[in-house]
């Protein structure tokens, strides 16, 4: 009988133990306002996407990561006369597939700064169209992708490193140069 209550005991405890930290697990993190980008307007599980990518972006701050990490520097500047620029795009081809993930987008939007320097404005994120095998338009951050056929792919900007007067998922910034 004595080993009976000792392994209830035990499993009451475990037990508590395992909801504790599936609490914690569940316990929603804090979103940190950043002017311009968050709040998205979005609602709070876009503005928790963003934060994720802004948070696993951060490093790339640096082209210097970027490139260690496997994104291929663009060497022109993608700009629109009225709306603003993109930017430098620098991809990661060994991501561009039919899955998305907040935390590792497949291009880096970077402006070139006067100085020769880049500073990191956005992500952007690509699925093929080719390996896009549903009818309806592939979804990240709660936002459908856009289809350019004579890319090949669907994209979605995403700017959270620099903001855009045109909104956070907007082609075009217009406080990007080239």
């Amino acid at each position: 009988m004595n080993r009976v209550r000792r392994n209830l005991r035990w499993a009451l405890l475990f037990g508590g133990a395992l909801a504790t930290v599936a609490a914690a697990q569940s316990k929603p993190r804090e979103i940190k306002p950043v002017e311009g980008i968050i709040p998205s307007g979005f609602g709070e599980s876009v503005d928790r996407d963003v934060a994720r990518a802004r948070e696993a972006t951060v490093a790339f701050k640096s082209t210097d990561r970027a490139l260690k990490s496997g994104y291929l520097a663009a060497d022109n500047c993608v700009a629109h006369p009225q709306h603003g620029a993109m930017g430098y795009h620098f991809r990661r081809d060994a991501l561009y597939d039919a899955k998305l993930e907040v935390d590792k987008p497949e291009i880096l939007v970077y402006e070139k700064m006067a100085d020769g320097s880049f500073k990191l404005n956005g992500v952007e994120y690509i699925v093929p169209i080719d390996a896009w095998k549903r009818d309806e338009a592939p979804t990240i951050m709660g936002q459908k992708l856009k289809r350019a056929e004579n890319l090949g792919i669907w994209y979605l900007h995403v700017w959270i490193w620099e903001p855009s007067p045109s909104g956070v998922f907007a082609d075009w910034n217009p406080r990007v140069t080239c």
